[in-house]
């Protein structure tokens, strides 16, 4: 039976690796919320690698790469998430509680702007 992969999954996955070879010190923790802003550096490197705005590389990267390192920005999110929140159905229920509690503002924002 092929299982889809899923965020949650991979996370639960990825949590379960880490925790054994890294177990969640407070210095570990550290790390892995560094980890988002090692993954965005790498997504703006792309983004000037697609747009071509290093003059000595010229266009250097894809919009695949660029949106595999949006990817891998969202997946140490998470992974930091589930870290701090304790496991990822604990960071799955943040992030719901995080979005519900903002999603009601979005309408009267979109209407603002349209103004």
């Amino acid at each position: 039976m092929n299982r889809q992969i899923t965020l949650t999954r991979h996370v639960a996955a990825l949590l379960s690796w880490l925790n054994t070879a890294n177990p969640p010190t407070e210095h570990e923790i550290a790390m892995r919320i560094m980890k988002i802003g090692e993954e965005f550096g790498e997504v703006v490197a792309a983004y000037i690698g697609v747009t071509g705005q290093n003059p000595r590389k010229g266009v250097s990267a894809t919009r695949a790469e660029l949106t595999g390192e949006l990817c891998d920005v969202i997946i140490a999110a998470m992974t930091a998430l589930a870290t701090v929140a304790g496991d990822v159905e604990q960071a799955d229920r943040v992030l719901h509680e995080h979005l519900t509690a903002r999603h009601p503002r979005l309408p009267a924002l979109v209407r603002a702007g349209a103004a």
